[in-house]
C-alpha cells in the first residue's frame, strides 16, 4: 500500500526558512522518480522540484533559486528546504512519485505539510 507522510513547515515569518519531511512507502523509493507539489488556496496542486534515482535534480520555474530537494533512500525519506520564504510560499506541500511528464504516479495522496509565512 502506497503512503507519504509529510511533516514540517509550520508558520515562518518572511526571510526565514522552511524545511519538510516526507517518509514514503508502499513501493521502491530508491528507485523512484520523486517529486514535491504544491497546492495554494483555490489552485491545483502543481509539480514543483524533482529528483530523480541518480540525484538528478530539476525544478520548476516556481521553485529556482530558493528550493532545495533532497532525498535519504535509507530512510525512504524525501525532503524540501525553502530558505528564504517568501509569503507567497504558503501552501500545502505534497510529496509523491512522479512520471516523466511530470504528473503524480499515484493517486494516494498524504495530509500534506502546511506552511504559512507571515509577519
Amino acid at each position: 500500500q502506497v503512503q507519504f507522510v509529510e511533516s514540517g513547515g509550520g508558520a515562518v515569518q518572511p526571510g526565514g526558512s522552511a524545511r519538510l519531511s516526507c517518509i514514503a512507502s508502499g513501493f521502491d523509493f530508491d528507485l523512484a522518480f520523486m517529486a514535491w507539489y504544491r497546492q495554494t488556496t483555490g489552485n491545483q496542486r502543481e509539480l514543483l522540484v524533482s529528483i530523480d534515482s541518480s540525484g538528478s535534480i530539476g525544478y520548476t520555474s516556481s521553485a529556482k533559486d530558493r528550493f532545495t530537494i533532497s532525498r535519504d533512500n535509507a530512510k525512504n525519506t524525501l525532503y524540501l528546504q525553502i530558505n528564504p520564504v517568501h509569503v507567497a510560499d504558503t501552501a500545502t506541500y505534497y510529496c509523491n512519485r512522479r512520471t516523466l511528464i511530470g504528473t503524480p504516479q499515484y493517486d494516494t495522496w498524504g495530509r500534506g505539510a502546511q506552511v504559512t509565512v507571515s509577519f
